[in-house]
C-alpha cells in the first residue's frame, strides 16, 4: 500500500472514530421547529428619550432575559440580530399571549406630583392623564423613575382591605427622591388633590396614593414603606411587580415576527425525516452497488461514513438543527454520491478507453481527472449555502449551515474515505481480475448505448434553445394568469393550523369563523384533516377568539402551528428574496466567469435563469405556497444546475484543448455524451432522496421536496439542452481563441511510465 493511500486510511479512521465518539456522547441542538414552542422576533424602536440602536437593543435584551427568566421558561434563547432585533425562543410555550404581553410592555413606571385635576402641565414637562376614576389629573414633570426601584413584590393586605397590593422598596438615592417627593406632596391640606403622588407605567396612571394624614409637611415617607394599591387582581399586581422589578426597556419593541410550533408536530417531522432518510439513503446505496458493484458498495461505506461525520459536525459545532436544516441534512446525502459517480465514470472511460491500463491506474486517473469538476460544482453549493446564510432568515438559515457541512462532508467521504477503501480494494488481483466485481471494468448501459448510437444532439441547438423558450413562456404565462401565491412570509400576516378533536370541514369552519367575525379569514385543509386559517394582521387575543370559534364546531381544538409576520417584516423578507435571488445570480456568473470563458459562464446563467422561471411558474400553475422554504429549495436548485453545468462545460474545455481544430459543436456534442452517465446516475441518487422526503417527511417539507424534484429534472434538462446550446451560439460571435492544451506534469508523466511498466510485467 502506497504512503499516500495508508495516509488517507489514518486519516479517515481517525475523523471516523472522532465522529462516532461525538455522535454517542452528544446530543444535537434542537431547533423550536422540531422541539416545539415560540419563536419571536421584536423589532426595536425609537422612543422620546432614546435611539433604537445596537447599544440601547443590548439594554434592551437584558431586561427581557430578566423578565423571561422570571416567568420560568426552560431554556430560553435570547440574541441580538443585527442593530435593532432581538430574536427569543421559547421551548415549549404553546400560548404566546401572556409572554408577549409580558415582554413587549415597555413598563415605563414613573411617579409624578400631582398638580390638581382639571389644570394643566404648568411647565410643558408633565403629563394630562386621567386617574384611576377616569378624572383628567395634570401631573408634574417625572420625578422619580422604575430604574430607581430595587425591588417589588406582590401581596394581599386583608387588615387593611386593599386587596393585592405591590410593596415597593427604593435604592438609596431613589429613596431619599421619594421622600422629598412625599413630604412636598405632604404639605397640601388632606383631601387636596395636590396631595397624592401618581405611579404612571407607561403612560396610564395605575394608581395615584394619598399621602397619610399623619406624614407632617417636608418629612416625607421612608422608601421602604411604600405600596402600589388599584383594584388589582393577584394576576395583574404579580404580572406589575415582575414589570417593575425586571426593569424598564430602555426603548419600546414591537413583535414583527412570531412562530409556534406544537411539540407533536416537532416530533412527527423528526420522525418523519429519519424514515425518508434511512429509506433513501439505502436505495441510493442499492442504486450505486448495482452500478457499480463493488466499488458502489464501498462508495455507500463512505456514504455512511459522510452521515455520521456530518452528523457530528452538526453536533460539535452547536449547530441548531431546524426542519429545513434536517431536509437539508438528508438531501446532501443525494449530493455525497456526485463526486463518487464522477469519480468512477471518468475511471471507467480511462479503463475503456486505453486497453491494458491497470485498474489501480485508472481509478487514480479517475480521481485525478474528476478533480476539477468535483470542486467546482461543490465550490458552486457552497456558494448558495452561504446565500441562504447570509440573505436567509430564521430557519432557512439552519438549511444554509447545514448545506455548507454537508458538501464539505461529502467531499471528504468522497476524495478520502471512498478513495482509501477503493485504493485497498484495486490492489487485489481478484477485484483487478473479474470486471464483473470491481465494477469501474464494465462500461455500463447508458454508456454503452451512447457509443453504439452516437447521436449528435448538438447539430441543432437552435431547436434545443426553441423548446426551452417555449416552456419559459409556459412558465411566465402561469404567473400572469395564475399569480403567484406568496406565503404569509413574504406578505405579513398570520397563518395558524389547528387540529380538531371532532371532523370539520372547510366550508363549517369558514362560515364559523365568519360568524366570529373573522369573515376575511382563509381556510384550507392542512394534513391529515388539520384546518388551516390565514388572516391579515391579528394579534394573539385575536387568535385566542378565532381558536374559540372554531372549537365550537370541532370540539377540543389544539395550536399545531402559528406563524405571524408583520407587514414591514414581509416586505423586507420579500424584498430581501428579490436580492438574494439575484446576488446568487450575480456571484455564479462571476464565478463561472473566472473558472471558464465568458461564453460558457453567460450560457451556464441562461440555464439558471431558465430553471428559476420554470420552477416559479410550476408553483404558479399547482397553486403551491412561494415562502422561505421554498427560497431555500430555489437557491439550492441554483446551485444544483450550475453544478451540472460546471461537470459538462468542464468536459468541454478538455476535449476543446485536445483538439482546438474540431468545430466545437463536434467537441461538445462528444462532452455531453460523455458526461450524460455521470449526469443520469447522480439525478438517480438525488431523486430517490427527495421522492422518500416527499412521500414520507411529511406536510412540512412536501412543497421543499417538490420544488427540488422539479428543479433536480429541469436541471438536468438545461445543464445540457439549453447551456450548452446557448454556448454554441455564443461561440460564433466571441473571437477568443480555443483554450490552450496543458501539458502533463513530468510526475503525471513519470506515473504513467510505472503504470505501463506494471502493465506489462502483469501480462
Amino acid at each position: 500500500m502506497t504512503r499516500a493511500t495508508t495516509v488517507r486510511a489514518v486519516l479517515a479512521a481517525a475523523v471516523l472514530l472522532v465522529s462516532v465518539l461525538i455522535t454517542l456522547t452528544m446530543s444535537p441542538r434542537l431547533g423550536l421547529d422540531l422541539q416545539g414552542g415560540t419563536r419571536m422576533v421584536l423589532q426595536a424602536e425609537d422612543s422620546d428619550t432614546a435611539k433604537a440602536d445596537r447599544e440601547s437593543t443590548d439594554r434592551t435584551l437584558e431586561v427581557l432575559r430578566r423578565r423571561i427568566d422570571s416567568l420560568g421558561v426552560t431554556e430560553p434563547t435570547l440574541t441580538r440580530s443585527g442593530e435593532d432585533r432581538i430574536i427569543v425562543e421559547l421551548p415549549d410555550v404553546q400560548d404566546p399571549r401572556k409572554a408577549a404581553d409580558v415582554i413587549g410592555r415597555t413598563a415605563q413606571l414613573t411617579f409624578h406630583a400631582v398638580q390638581g385635576p382639571g389644570t394643566t402641565a404648568g411647565d410643558g414637562k408633565g403629563l394630562t392623564l386621567p386617574d384611576e376614576q377616569g378624572r383628567e389629573l395634570a401631573l408634574g414633570p417625572a420625578a422619580l423613575s422604575g430604574a430607581g426601584v430595587k425591588e417589588a413584590s406582590a401581596s394581599f393586605d386583608a387588615q387593611q382591605g386593599a386587596g393585592w397590593t405591590v410593596a415597593l422598596d427604593f435604592h438609596k438615592d431613589a429613596g431619599r427622591v421619594w421622600t422629598r417627593l412625599t413630604g412636598e406632596a405632604a404639605c397640601h391640606p388632606v383631601q387636596d388633590e395636590r396631595r397624592r403622588v401618581a405611579i404612571v407605567l407607561d403612560k396610564r396612571v395605575i394608581s395615584s396614593p394619598q399621602v397619610s394624614p399623619t406624614v407632617s409637611c417636608g418629612s416625607g415617607l421612608p422608601s421602604g414603606s411604600t405600596q402600589i394599591t388599584g383594584s388589582f387582581s393577584a394576576d395583574e399586581a404579580r404580572e406589575l411587580a415582575l414589570l417593575i422589578e425586571g426593569g424598564a426597556l430602555p426603548v419600546p419593541v414591537e413583535i414583527v415576527e412570531q412562530r409556534t410550533v406544537g411539540p407533536t408536530l416537532g416530533a412527527a417531522a423528526i420522525d418523519a425525516s429519519a424514515r425518508a432518510a434511512l429509506i433513501g439513503a439505502a436505495a441510493t446505496a442499492l442504486f450505486i452497488i448495482v452500478i457499480y458493484r463493488l466499488f458502489g458498495a464501498l462508495a455507500a461505506v463512505a456514504l455512511a461514513a459522510y452521515g455520521v461525520i456530518s452528523y457530528a459536525a452538526l453536533v460539535v459545532l452547536g449547530v441548531t438543527l431546524t426542519l429545513p436544516g434536517l431536509a437539508g441534512f438528508v438531501l446532501a446525502i443525494g449530493m455525497a454520491v456526485d463526486a463518487n459517480v464522477l469519480v468512477f465514470e471518468r475511471a471507467r472511460e480511462e479503463y475503456a478507453g486505453r486497453p491494458g491500463k491497470s485498474l489501480r491506474a485508472s481509478l487514480a486517473a479517475g480521481f485525478k481527472g474528476a478533480w476539477t469538476a468535483v470542486a467546482d460544482s461543490n465550490v458552486t453549493t457552497l456558494i448558495a449555502a452561504g446565500l441562504l446564510f447570509f440573505l436567509g432568515s430564521g430557519p432557512v438559515k439552519g438549511f444554509g449551515v447545514t448545506l455548507a457541512i454537508g458538501v464539505l462532508a461529502s467531499m471528504f467521504s468522497a476524495l478520502v474515505v471512498a478513495r482509501a477503501l477503493t485504493e485497498i480494494a484495486a490492489r487485489s488481483r481478484f477485484v483487478a481480475d473479474y470486471r464483473g466485481v470491481n465494477g469501474i471494468a464494465i462500461p455500463g448501459r447508458v454508456r454503452t448505448w451512447l457509443t453504439r448510437r452516437d447521436p449528435q444532439v448538438m447539430r441543432f441547438p437552435r431547436r434545443w434553445l426553441t423548446v426551452s423558450a417555449v416552456l419559459v413562456a409556459v412558465a411566465v404565462a402561469g404567473v400572469l394568469v395564475r399569480g403567484v401565491n406568496l406565503g404569509v412570509e413574504f406578505t405579513g400576516g398570520r397563518l395558524v393550523e389547528y387540529s380538531t378533536s371532532r371532523p370539520v370541514d372547510v366550508e363549517t369552519a369558514r362560515t364559523a369563523l365568519a360568524d366570529a367575525g373573522f369573515g376575511g379569514a382563509e381556510v384550507t385543509t392542512a394534513g391529515a384533516g388539520d384546518i388551516s386559517v390565514r388572516t391579515g394582521e391579528l394579534d394573539n387575543d385575536g387568535e385566542h377568539a378565532l381558536r374559540a370559534a372554531l372549537a365550537a364546531e370541532g370540539g377540543e381544538t389544539t395550536k399545531v402551528r402559528d406563524e405571524l409576520i408583520g407587514p414591514s417584516l414581509g416586505d423586507e423578507l420579500r424584498r430581501n428574496a428579490l436580492i438574494a435571488l439575484a446576488i446568487a445570480v450575480l456571484v455564479q456568473l462571476a464565478y463561472l466567469a473566472v473558472r471558464f470563458r465568458w461564453t460558457f459562464a453567460v450560457a451556464s446563467v441562461g440555464a439558471l435563469v431558465h430553471d428559476v422561471i420554470i420552477l416559479i411558474g410550476v408553483f404558479a400553475w399547482l397553486g403551491r405556497t412561494v415562502d422561505g422554504i421554498f427560497l431555500a429549495a430555489l437557491l439550492t436548485v441554483i446551485g444544483y444546475s450550475v453544478n451540472d453545468s460546471v461537470v459538462v462545460f468542464d468536459r468541454v474545455r478538455e476535449l476543446w484543448a485536445k483538439a482546438r481544430r474540431k468545430p466545437l459543436a463536434e467537441v461538445a456534442n462528444r462532452a455531453v455524451l460523455q458526461t450524460v452517465p455521470r449526469t443520469v446516475n447522480t439525478g438517480m441518487g438525488a431523486l430517490f432522496i427527495l421522492t422518500a422526503l416527499a412521500v414520507l417527511g411529511g406536510d412540512s417539507l412536501e412543497d421543499f421536496a417538490l420544488a427540488l424534484l422539479i428543479g433536480i429534472v429541469v436541471g438536468t434538462y438545461s445543464s445540457v439542452m439549453t447551456a450548452v446550446p446557448a454556448a454554441l451560439l455564443l461561440e460564433r460571435t466571441s473571437k477568443v481563441p480555443p483554450p490552450a492544451r496543458t501539458r502533463a506534469p513530468r510526475a503525471r508523466q513519470r506515473a504513467g511510465r510505472r503504470d505501463a511498466h506494471d502493465n506489462g510485467a502483469r501480462v
